[in-house]
């Protein structure tokens, strides 16, 4: 997953996670449940994306969902101290578009000018091999916006990306209906200061949102747009559909399966990022009293051995 080596002194050290939406497509599951509390496996849908950020070294995250469902993720989450973390939260009071997300952001006062940032979809699960490398990379570039692409089934679904003899992007279409391309970009993505200004600039599309595809055209006609394609062993699953859901459980108990490793796991990723001790670590896993918390206590002893030797 090679990435232009345009590195910055100044990481990406804010993330925007967008946890709204109404949940249609998982109707009835969503009627009393916000779709990113739902179980993907053996944790909450929203772990993944978070656990995305926190190793791409953002500690600072603001969560953006409706007034109805904000505390139940206040309960899950609190305010991140216990992971080394700072969590905020925001509403969004119409789902109008993943643009909206920045421009919540900036109005709530997270996002302060000429401040870059990275933007997750709530609903996305990746892993794999070299998965936390890139990310690291990504949040140190400096100018312009990088996305992530990955080869789908049905690409009409997503908003796609057309590809270049060298890999380039050179077209993006959202949720085309003869796809020229099987490469759909997934939800996550890296902008540098401008994309506040360029999301408040976008005109809704016709279904009456704001389109993240535009905003990521914005940067593809300045010539700046990088496009990191992501491709099995690791792993994406839009997990928006109950078949989707389930696929990503079952792709994410086979890899624990696997390694002998939590995928997702905010608490472990945190650990491994030197943002909470193993005494801290192990405590969490005191209050875990199931195969999870297990996962967690042994992290923390085999750290204690480590430096112990």
């Amino acid at each position: 997953m090679p990435v232009n080596p345009c590195y910055s002194s100044r990481r990406i050290g804010k993330g925007v996670l967008l946890a709204g939406g109404q949940g249609s497509r998982l109707a009835p599951l969503t009627l009393a449940l916000n779709k990113h509390l739902l179980p993907v496996y053996d944790k909450p849908l929203i772990y993944y994306p978070l656990s995305l950020l926190i190793q791409a070294g953002i500690r600072e995250v603001l969560l953006i969902t409706t007034a109805e469902h904000r505390p139940g993720f206040e309960r899950l989450l609190g305010r991140g101290e216990q992971w080394g973390m700072r969590l905020h939260y925001a509403v969004q009071p119409r789902p109008e578009g993943v643009p909206q997300a920045l421009l919540i952001a900036q109005a709530v006062g997270f996002l302060q000018p000429g401040e870059p940032v990275a933007l997750a979809l709530g609903d996305n699960v990746l892993f794999g091999p070299g998965v936390k490398e890139t990310l690291r990379q990504v949040a140190s570039l400096d100018q312009g916006a990088t996305v992530f692409c990955y080869p789908v089934r049905h690409p009409q679904h997503y908003g796609v990306v057309e590809l270049g003899a060298w890999g380039e992007p050179v077209r993006l279409v959202e949720k085309p209906s003869r796809p020229r391309s099987r490469w759909a970009v997934g939800g996550l993505y890296f902008y540098d200061p401008r994309a506040v200004q360029v999301a408040a600039q976008l005109q809704p599309s016709p279904r009456g949102e704001l389109e993240i595809t535009d905003l990521n055209r914005w940067y593809l006609q300045q010539g700046q747009l990088r496009v990191v394609p992501l491709r099995p062993p690791v792993v994406w699953v839009d997990a928006g559909t109950p078949e989707s859901l389930l696929r990503a459980g079952g792709k994410v108990a086979a890899a624990q399966r696997r390694s002998g490793r939590l995928v997702g796991s905010v608490e472990a990723e945190a650990f491994e990022q030197g943002w909470i001790s193993a005494q801290a670590l192990a405590l969490l896993a005191q209050s875990l009293p199931n195969h999870y918390g297990r996962h967690l206590a042994q992290l923390a002893q085999a750290s204690c051995k480590l430096h112990a030797a």
